[in-house]
């Protein structure tokens, strides 16, 4: 056999990252590759609830995130503002704590633990195209910056790069479960907004959400109705800070925080 490797898997975000691992801790030969260098941000509001919290514990890797100083998120709560549900999720393998890592926080860690599992990783490399043999894709075509095209082989190739999957394309992947988008959200970072574990706020056709995460920072992401996207855009801050208005209590807490970040949205298409 003529295969470079086991398996080729293309993104190394959260789906690819992990994948790479498991497969290179069963001692498969993995290559994982992304265009991106790591460590290095991508649109997510990034909560990791307590199923997710359970498998990082479960391959080793929850006490890594924690010292990342990143907070525990103990506390949940859902105002409608005629009434507020609070709680804690149903536990997960022993887990009811959630955590919102940056994810230049959470991807690096996880591109890191498939390195240590024995895969090969190459960042900043771009996927060309698929290689078939036969019909059946044999390994995937590319290049890194400044060098020529590679032909790298596999007996199998694992399409993990995201919404634009150049993989799934080459394939003609058929989609399915496929949902309309509903809504339109802008999230950013604030410093000295301090937060009650996961609040969100649901108000008639407007939403707010709040978790803190690493160095300090609050994450709030806001919501309008897809259908109203085109009006939230044409004045994204003033739509975004008129909004927690609807709350008055937590939009004092805003007018007191310091932005830290830009503001970063856009719905993305919900298929498998």
């Amino acid at each position: 056999m003529n295969d470079q490797y086991d398996a080729i898997v293309v993104g190394a975000r959260c789906a690819g990252a992990t994948t790479a691992m498991l497969l290179a801790r069963r001692g498969y030969r993995v290559l994982l590759v992304d265009r991106a260098k790591f460590p290095s941000d991508t649109l997510s509001t990034h909560v990791i609830h307590a199923p997710g919290v359970a498998a990082l514990d479960r391959w080793g890797l929850l006490d890594t995130l924690l010292a990342t100083g990143c907070p525990p998120i103990e506390h949940y709560s859902f105002d409608f503002g005629p009434f507020v549900i609070n709680g804690t999720t149903r536990p997960a393998e022993g887990h009811t704590t959630a955590y919102a890592p940056r994810r230049t926080v959470l991807d690096e860690l996880l591109v890191n633990a498939a390195a240590a599992a024995g895969a090969t990783v190459r960042e900043e490399f771009n996927v060309d195209g698929l290689i078939f043999d036969d019909g059946k894709v044999s390994g995937i075509r590319g290049h890194s910056h400044n060098t020529k095209v590679e032909n790298l082989q596999a007996r199998i190739v694992i399409g993990a790069d995201g919404r634009a999957s150049r993989v799934a394309k080459a394939v003609q992947a058929r989609s399915y479960e496929e949902k309309p988008r509903l809504q339109w959200p802008f999230y950013t970072y604030f410093s000295e907004l301090p937060v009650d574990g996961f609040e969100t706020y649901i108000r008639p056709f407007r939403g707010f959400a709040a978790a803190a995460t690493n160095d300090g920072l609050t994450m709030l992401v806001v919501g309008w109705p897809y259908a109203e996207a085109h009006s939230y855009k044409a004045d994204v801050e003033g739509n975004y800070y008129r909004t927690l208005e609807l709350v008055p209590h937590f939009a004092s807490r805003v007018r007191a925080a310091k932005r830290e970040a830009p503001f970063i949205g856009g719905a993305v298409p919900n298929y498998l």
